[in-house]
Formats: C-alpha cells, sequence, structure tokens
C-alpha cells in the first residue's frame, strides 16, 4: 500500500508545470510550491508533467529542479520525479560506477525487487546509459556475490503464491547439506534455490527448514555466508518473507546512532513511496515503538524534511 496522497480531482498536468515555472521564477526558488505539487502527483502525472514542462518552456524540468534546489532535497526530488525503473536503474548506475561505488546500494535494489521490476529496470538501464546491467555488476562485484547477482536479475521467475510442498522440503533439505551439516559451504546450492525460487516458495523454505532442523534459515545464512554475498542472500530471504519489515529495518539502521545516511533514508522513501511505504511504517512502528514520520522529523531539517514528510505522510 502507498503512502502517497493525491488530490480529490485530477490536477492538470499543463497548470502543473505553469504552477511549478512560477515557483522557480524570480528571486528564490518556492520549494513550498515545488514539494506540494511534486508530492502529491504519481508517477503518470509527474511524467505528463514533464512533458508539458518540456513543450512550454523548451528546458527538461529535471534539469531546471538540478539548478534551483540544493543538497539532500536536490538529490532526493531529482529521484522522485523519475519513473519507478528510470529511478532504479539511476541508483544502480550510480552505487555501480568509480567514485560514487556503494554495493550495498545495488545488492539492495536488485534483491528486493520483484522479476517483472527487474525486467524492465534491465531495459531502462540498458537505454539510458548504453550499457547491460550485467555488464557493470560484472565489472564491480566478484566471486559468490557476482554469481547470485547476475542469477537474480537473469532468472525470470514465478511471482504467485502458490508452492509446492515437495520441492519445498526438497530445498530445506539441500541447504540443510550445503551449509550446517558438512563443513565448510556449498555456495552453488544457496545460490540455486535462492535465485531460482519465487519468494513464497522461499518464505515456505525458511518455514519449513525451521520446523526440521530446529533453526532459522536467515541464521544459517548468516553463519555460513559473509560479506556482500551474506547481505544479498539475506536481502532476498527478507523480501521474500516480508519486504515491509526489511525496509522498516534499513530505514531504522539509516536514522540510527550518531548521524544520518541520508542516502539511504532517500533511497527508500523515494523508492517504496509508491509501492508499500504504509506497511513499512506500520512495521516501524510495531518494531520501534515511534512513528516513521516522527523519526524523520527528529533527524532531518529544511526543505529535505518537508519533502520525506510530505510523501511519507504522518500517521503510523
Amino acid at each position: 500500500m502507498a503512502s502517497l496522497t493525491l488530490p480529490p480531482a485530477p490536477p492538470n498536468p499543463r497548470q502543473d508545470a505553469i504552477d511549478l515555472h512560477k515557483a522557480f521564477k524570480g528571486f528564490g526558488c518556492d520549494s513550498t510550491a515545488v514539494i506540494n505539487i511534486l508530492t502529491h502527483r504519481d508517477s503518470v502525472q509527474r511524467g505528463l508533467i514533464q512533458q508539458e514542462y518540456r513543450a512550454m518552456y523548451h528546458e527538461e524540468l529535471f534539469h531546471r529542479i538540478s539548478s534551483e534546489l540544493s543538497g539532500n532535497h536536490k538529490k532526493a526530488m531529482s529521484l522522485w520525479i523519475l519513473d519507478p525503473a528510470g529511478r532504479d536503474a539511476t541508483v544502480l548506475r550510480e552505487a555501480l560506477s568509480g567514485d560514487t561505488m556503494d554495493l550495498r546500494a545495488a545488492t539492495e535494489i536488485i534483491c528486493s525487487r520483484t522479476p517483472s521490476q527487474l525486467q524492465i529496470m534491465k531495459q531502462t538501464y540498458y537505454a539510458r546509459f548504453g550499457t547491460y546491467l550485467e555488464h557493470d555488476i560484472g565489472h564491480h562485484t566478484s566471486g559468490d556475490h557476482q554469481k547470485l547477482l547476475l542469477a537474480y536479475v537473469g532468472i525470470p521467475r514465478y511471482e504467485g503464491p502458490e508452492v509446492d510442498p515437495t520441492i519445498v522440503t526438497h530445498d530445506a533439505k539441500d541447504l540443510y547439506k550445503a551449509g550446517e551439516k558438512r563443513l565448510g559451504t556449498d555456495e552453488k546450492t544457496f545460490i540455486r534455490v535462492f535465485t531460482e525460487r519465487s519468494w513464497a516458495h522461499l518464505a515456505s523454505v525458511s518455514s519449513a527448514y525451521h520446523h526440521m532442523y530446529d533453526r532459522k534459515l536467515e541464521k544459517v545464512v548468516k553463519s555460513e555466508t559473509s560479506g556482500n554475498f551474506e547481505f544479498a542472500l539475506l536481502t532476498i530471504l527478507r523480501c521474500a518473507e516480508n519486504p515491509a519489515k526489511y525496509f522498516a529495518k534499513l530505514l531504522r539502521k539509516a536514522m540510527k546512532g550518531l548521524g544520518t545516511d541520508e542516502k539511504t533514508l532517500t533511497r527508500v522513501v523515494v523508492t517504496r513511496t509508491e509501492i508499500d511505504m504504509q506497511y513499512i511504517k506500520a512495521e516501524y512502528f510495531k518494531k520501534y515503538k515511534k512513528p516513521l514520520a516522527e523519526a524523520i522529523n527528529s533527524e532531518t531539517s529544511g526543505n529535505y524534511r518537508a519533502f520525506l514528510l510530505s510523501l511519507v505522510g504522518h500517521g503510523h
């Protein structure tokens, strides 16, 4: 469930473009007006606004935002106006580039997306950057982490809720043999099960494993693997079981302790607002006994804070 709130009457993209242009004009930018318009428009509407803006003012809204806004607010708004696949592709490209390399972010984006989201995103990645996502993954990652990511973006997994209990039991046994039962780990088996099975199936494997061997599959992954490979497996497993809980944890981590990891905060809020932010808010409140909006409010400031709160919405 999305947390995005839209006006009761469908807004006119042309009028929105005119209002945005007005907000940019003159001395200083009317950030409040920009936030009020763009954070209450869905992906399709934002696309139409950009078309109208281009047609009327012969410039890209994207460029105008880049020159008018600054800091975290600019970064967040520049990502928000993109369509979901374009946004994922942009985040990935940055995470897989020399100076801004962030393999955790790249792994999170890949391993928390559905097969159909990954398909569209791969096409967008190639169309935008003229290179295949697989090529960039191959270039910047290594070992089992690389094998897992390449398999995850390459295999068209089933997305439905049905599972075959026989295969579930078989997979749980295979994972036991590949990890706990032996000395060392047979990573190939973990890669196969985690990249070839649907989320519903993997969630069933996880509970079957617990039932059969009295140990949580998550604990097994933690003790048998490490580094980015472990992070990738855990991301797949947690998103198979409860994506909202996974993202609530990420947000908590981004805001806990000294300083705030704005990059993660921005990435999670802008990519989940139109998907499952209401569920994430509920999980956040359940686990940390504090509304997500309250945490964001105390960890951020200025236009950046106004922007995030406008997307997340109040309440829990």
